[in-house]
């Protein structure tokens, strides 16, 4: 399997990997293909990367910045995260997250907050952390990693492209 940087020639099976892969997902709205875009179409999409198996398309991450109190303080959002439906299990999803996560780090990153499962994002080192407050969803989902020795307090917004 291959890991790489998005491509312009790509952005139609990222639309199309996500899609499937949020297809019938109680959580999602199933906007997640939108959000991509949007945050490509606002320079906010910081970190884009591909999964290819052979010849197939077969994963995305995508990490963006985030603020804290309505500050940049060098911390960004991972997801939406996407594995194709006859791909998944197969740790695809993980070797995505793990390179993003290096690039973050590598590019200066202060740390990374996600939405999602905590029994599976803390296998990255993902916790939770009552400092950090994101009042869109319930707070056992959202989890921090922080890459610097001081943790920032405060309210999380995403980019204005999570919102529409």
């Amino acid at each position: 399997m291959i890991i790489r940087e998005e491509q312009e020639s790509d952005h139609s099976a990222i639309a199309k990997v996500t899609a499937q892969a949020f297809a019938g997902v109680e959580h999602s709205d199933q906007t997640e293909p939108e959000i991509i875009a949007r945050l490509r179409t606002a320079g906010a999409l910081t970190i884009s990367l591909v999964a290819i198996k052979g010849n197939t398309f077969v994963g995305h991450v995508a990490f963006s910045p985030i603020t804290i109190d309505g500050a940049d303080k060098s911390w960004f959002g991972l997801g939406p995260v996407s594995v194709s439906p006859d791909h998944q299990q197969l740790g695809i999803g993980s070797a995505l997250i793990r390179t993003g996560l290096e690039r973050l780090c590598s590019q200066g990153a202060a740390g990374c907050v996600v939405l999602g499962d905590p029994a599976y994002y803390c296998r990255f080192g993902f916790e939770r952390d009552e400092g950090l407050r994101f009042y869109a969803a319930p707070s056992e989902y959202f989890m921090r990693l922080n890459f610097a020795a001081e943790v920032p307090r405060g309210r999380v917004d995403y980019a204005p492209a999570f919102a529409g």
